[in-house]
């Protein structure tokens, strides 16, 4: 892949929040003219970008013609999964190259189109029903505690646990509003391992990148659980790539899926893996910058070359790629923060220098609020902190280091930082018995 060839280009990107910012650096690296579309004015990515349009990102006929009046070359969706779907259909009346299709929307950017290819195909998920009425409730024939989400948003928004059949009709509700499509999924909840994998498409084949274990808070009461850390490889790994890849790589072949990026996440309990929460795009977790730090290939590079020449690159692909990080470790450490003003931040510049960290991601700053709607949801995420390292003991002690270092206060001098990943609770996948 030769960035040089970039230059000059015009790349419409969809999205503006701090993640997606990440990606309109990298293309304007490569001297490609930045068009962001995005309603917020304050859209983080906007203030990075050339230009930005202010439209609704399923504003599909009038990003149309304002990508033609920009004369871009290329359209890409950034960290955003509900503007996937959009992303295909503007890329379809533009004629540009896209990675997603119709089918491939239908299956991997709603819950309930997911649930539906799940069972079309084989593979297991979470026990559940769609639903778009609260009145619905009564018919419901499922064991408490129940997980209610929309089937069509993400990062935890309008996610609320059950305990008590007296709280699904208020949750069901409230999920319903976040939902455009009217729907909402009623699911077992899942208190077990929790983890993802991560795969890239090129030209047809898919290529597992990643495998990483999920660390969750549960203290946030009956909120959605929020990723506070995640630990590459998983301690599932070699179980996974025996018993679980097959039936993916398949189900995959079967959807048609030729290029792009893939993150699904699946409960492990009793042995069994249940498949949930599909991500056709970059991820906020971002894998893409340890599978870059470690073996060299960077998604976030490819899909802007997707984008503009309609190739993802790296002839060498088959080589790179190693999902077991050539026998190193990775930690994702997510700093989350309760509600309120952020008053004072310490140590945040010596964790950045540290050698082990490849990547910060910041996106809150000082005298920022936290308002409570965040909770519970990745918008309450002040940071996340890419590590890797050549043992899983020197990863632990890593974890411990940071924790030790970063100290964020309100305005108060209250500590903000809800929770942090245990070192002596995650496991090494050379070791674990699965």
């Amino acid at each position: 892949m030769t960035d040089n060839i970039l230059s000059g280009k015009r790349l419409l990107i969809l999205g503006g929040n701090p993640e997606t910012g990440i990606l309109v650096n990298i293309a304007n690296s490569f001297g490609i003219y930045t068009i962001v579309v995005d309603p917020k004015p304050d859209a983080p990515a906007k203030q990075k970008a050339k230009e930005y349009g202010e439209f609704d990102g399923f504003e599909v006929d009038k990003i149309v013609e304002f990508a033609k009046e920009k004369k871009v070359d290329g359209v890409l969706v950034g960290v955003a999964d509900i503007l996937v779907a959009p992303y295909q259909a503007i890329c379809e009346k533009l004629n540009m190259p896209c990675y997603a299709t119709k089918d491939i929307v239908k299956a991997f950017c709603s819950k309930d189109g997911f649930k539906a290819a799940c069972e079309k195909y084989g593979i297991q998920d979470i026990p559940g029903v769609y639903i778009n009425d609260a009145s619905q409730v009564a018919g419901l024939n499922l064991e408490l505690p129940l997980m209610v989400k929309p089937v069509d948003n993400g990062a935890g928004v309008g996610m609320r646990i059950c305990y008590d059949r007296s709280e699904l009709e208020e949750a069901i509700i409230k999920a319903l509003s976040h939902s455009k499509k009217g729907g909402v999924l009623v699911e077992q909840y899942m208190n077990c391992d929790d983890m993802f994998a991560y795969y890239t498409f090129k030209n047809g084949k898919a290529y597992l990148s990643a495998l990483a274990d999920r660390i969750t808070t549960k203290k946030q009461g009956n909120l959605s659980p929020v990723c506070m850390g995640a630990i590459y490889p998983s301690k599932h790994a070699k179980e996974f790539i025996k018993n679980v890849n097959p039936g993916m790589v398949s189900f995959f072949e079967k959807l048609g899926v030729q290029n792009g990026v893939l993150n699904v996440q699946f409960f492990i309990k009793t042995g069994h893996f249940y498949a949930y929460d599909p991500g056709f795009r970059l991820q906020g977790e971002a894998p893409h910058i340890h599978i870059a730090a470690v073996n060299g290939f960077d998604h976030r590079k490819m899909l802007i070359n997707f984008a503009l020449n309609g190739s993802l690159g790296v002839a060498d692909l088959e080589e790179r790629n190693d999902c077991l990080f050539r026998n190193k470790y990775g930690t994702t450490v997510w700093v989350l923060l309760k509600s309120g003003k952020i008053g004072e931040v310490i140590g945040l510049d010596k964790i950045k220098n540290d050698e082990s960290v490849s990547f910060l991601l910041q996106r809150f700053n000082e005298n920022d609020v936290v308002e409570p709607g965040m909770v519970g949801t990745e918008r309450q995420v002040f940071a996340r902190i890419y590590a890797q390292c050549d043992s899983f003991k020197q990863l632990g002690e890593k974890i411990i280091e940071f924790q030790k270092i970063l100290t964020i206060n309100d305005v108060d001098g209250e500590n903000m930082i809800i929770d942090w990943v245990d070192p002596q609770k995650i496991k090494d996948y050379r070791s674990h018995e699965n």
